[in-house]
């Protein structure tokens, strides 16, 4: 699924937030080159065929989004025979590649065997890998997802080369330990020191929040290879830069005002399109993108639109903050 012989620019899964309809939207530009989806936990039993459908619809249609971007199905979990397993189920139902969730530092996932809390096992990385890639056809990728470490950067060394070991085709690193979460700085210079020794592609990831961001991680990680997800929701027209800058389109990229009437309407129409979203649900993934883009962004209306009880209502004053800040 990646491009080795070119760049390329991924959707990061980010739990609760880019979903089905999300990858839907944040495929539409063309400028990524796939999805992750969110993480399914592969806990005391390995999910059905049924609950990897729900999770991840795209399986439904060749694991591609309504416009065509592929997404790549992600698991979690820390016993390696149930995630083989997973990994087979998951083919069955139609993923063309697994990624392995390493990075999540959620304490509830962490407490329970899942996600960051592998960092402090290398061989348990490179077992899982390892037990997941010798489960499926050759020709079905497997990745990994990977933190700088659990509580030192440079236990990235020795992971990275657990996963590569275990048969990884790519990692994927976020920048920053589990101890950090998403606390400053961000540490884009280990991910370099791992690209220059691995046999693999290296996926840089963590803190891309603008075109000059995008620069300076290019720089410091000598990386091809990039995952953002934060960052394309708080500022939409950043997809497109990187895309541009990477020449994975010629397309000049748009640079002005996002039209968040527009962005946020497209989300509203994949949302319906799925009959378990409540007008309720829909309203309250509409504010959270906003909320990001205030939080992360330069979006400056979310005060006017947060308490919109219905849709309707908050477009309405979405219309009107924007017609303010154009005066």
């Amino acid at each position: 699924m990646l491009p080795f012989d070119q760049p390329a620019l991924i959707l990061a899964p980010m739990e609760g937030v880019t979903d089905a309809p999300m990858r839907e939207v944040q495929g539409a530009s063309g400028a990524f080159t796939f999805a992750v989806s969110e993480f399914l936990r592969v806990s005391q039993t390995v999910p059905p065929k049924g609950v990897f459908l729900r999770h991840v619809p795209e399986l439904k249609h060749g694991c591609r989004t309504a416009n065509g971007l592929p997404v790549a199905v992600q698991i979690l979990g820390g016993h390696a025979g149930r995630m083989a397993e997973a990994a087979v189920v998951a083919h069955k139902a139609g993923a063309a590649a697994i990624d392995i969730n390493f990075g999540c530092p959620a304490p509830t996932v962490n407490r329970h065997d899942g996600g960051a809390t592998l960092l402090k096992y290398p061989e348990r990385i490179r077992e899982i890998v390892r037990a997941v890639r010798d489960a499926l056809p050759a020709s079905v990728p497997v990745s990994a997802k990977l933190r700088l470490g659990w509580d030192s950067i440079n236990a990235i060394h020795l992971n990275a080369e657990m996963a590569t070991e275990g048969g990884a085709a790519w990692i994927t690193i976020h920048a920053r330990t589990r101890v950090a979460g998403y606390a400053p700085p961000v540490h884009w210079g280990s991910i370099g020191q791992v690209r220059e020794r691995s046999t693999i592609p290296v996926v840089a990831n963590g803190d891309i929040w603008t075109i000059e961001d995008f620069r300076q991680c290019r720089e410091e990680t000598g990386c091809r290879h990039f995952m953002i997800g934060r960052g394309a929701l708080a500022n939409p027209r950043l997809p497109m830069q990187i895309a541009f800058e990477l020449g994975l389109t010629s397309i000049e990229p748009n640079v002005e005002t996002v039209d968040w009437p527009a962005e946020l309407m497209q989300l509203v129409e994949a949302m319906r399109r799925f009959p378990e979203n409540s007008a309720n649900r829909i309203l309250c993934r509409v504010k959270q993108w906003l909320s990001m883009a205030a939080k992360f962004g330069d979006f400056g209306g979310f005060d006017a639109v947060k308490r919109a009880s219905g849709l309707d209502e908050l477009f309405e004053r979405l219309e009107a903050s924007v017609r303010v800040s154009r005066v």
